[in-house]
């Protein structure tokens, strides 16, 4: 079966010398939420930005549901729906004209339902006759993305898509891009809020410095890479930590409340009962024990630090 996207050995070099992406080989399937982490300068919008047919590639083919980018161009960019991270909207026009502008840009015929119907599911439709200028920064936001569906494409790209936008328009949009995804729409975003590649992604790729340093399931990812932690909850706060305790593998944690122990749950199972021993031993009185998962900001910070 022919993926949604599939780039082979890309590479973007400027005419400054400066090398932004470095020989990029990644497939995204059909219908899956895949989320694009790196920091900063990584190369994620140089990345959307040449399969978009924005930026002109080096090297290497990019297909879109099996269209090359560049022989078959309008076919490919048909499929493709774009919220860029820059709030660029007509601010004088309403809600509803730029809507209907976007839709008409691809050739589509006029569809009314269709376009009410992606203003309800935006919460936007009540702000239809609205000028763009008249609206919250969040808001802005959802009509940038009620643009990119207009047409209806097959495949969604969100460039920080909660860029500026609150923590509950945020969580309506990550609603939106589930029932999206159900509905069978392939959806790319890139993202600094971790949190949002771990409650939506079906897989992620880390890039730094240009390259694509992983790509993995989210769940087979974090099961890989994931730590544990033992959290010790104190009944008293330490001053400092006890040579012996030390020499068990704790390390002190929120002004001596708590006492933390790491470990590999893949590779290690800790000695409970030896921990809460030495514990005793040195006289630290223990009110409660629990385990934590690493995070995916974890991981993720931890390979882009490697």
């Amino acid at each position: 079966m022919t993926s949604a996207i599939s780039i082979q050995n890309v590479s973007k070099t400027y005419k400054t010398g400066f090398s932004a992406l470095k020989a990029i080989n990644l497939d995204i399937e059909n219908g899956e939420i895949f989320a694009l982490l790196g920091p900063n300068g990584a190369g994620k919008t140089t990345l959307i930005s040449l399969i978009c047919g924005i930026v002109t590639k080096t090297s290497g083919s990019i297909k879109v549901a099996g269209h090359d980018i560049n022989s078959d161009y309008r076919a490919a960019r048909k499929l493709i729906g774009l919220v860029p991270q820059e709030l660029s909207l007509p601010i004088f026009e309403t809600v509803w004209s730029t809507v209907k502008f976007s839709r008409a840009l691809f050739g589509k015929p006029r569809d009314d339902a269709k376009l009410e119907a992606i203003l309800k599911q935006l919460s936007l439709f009540d702000k239809k006759d609205a000028k763009i200028n008249s609206l919250s920064g969040g808001m802005k936001r959802r009509v940038l993305i009620a643009k990119a569906l207009a047409h209806e494409p097959s495949i969604l790209f969100l460039d920080e898509p909660s860029a500026g936008v609150d923590v509950e328009l945020r969580k309506d949009m990550w609603n939106v891009m589930r029932k999206l995804a159900e509905d069978g729409t392939t959806i790319i975003l890139t993202t600094h809020y971790i949190e949002e590649a771990e409650m939506m992604a079906d897989r992620v790729g880390v890039i730094n410095k240009g390259e694509i340093i992983l790509v993995e399931d989210k769940k087979v990812l974090m099961e890989k890479l994931g730590q544990k932690q033992l959290i010790v909850s104190l009944e008293e706060p330490l001053d400092r930590l006890p040579t012996k305790i030390a020499k068990l593998g704790f390390n002190l944690m929120q002004s001596g409340k708590k006492l933390s122990y790491q470990y590999d749950s893949k590779k290690e199972k800790p000695d409970i009962a030896k921990l809460i021993t030495g514990l005793s031993a040195a006289q630290i009185a223990v009110a409660d024990l629990s385990t934590q998962q690493s995070s995916l900001e974890d991981i993720f910070l931890d390979l882009v630090k490697k």
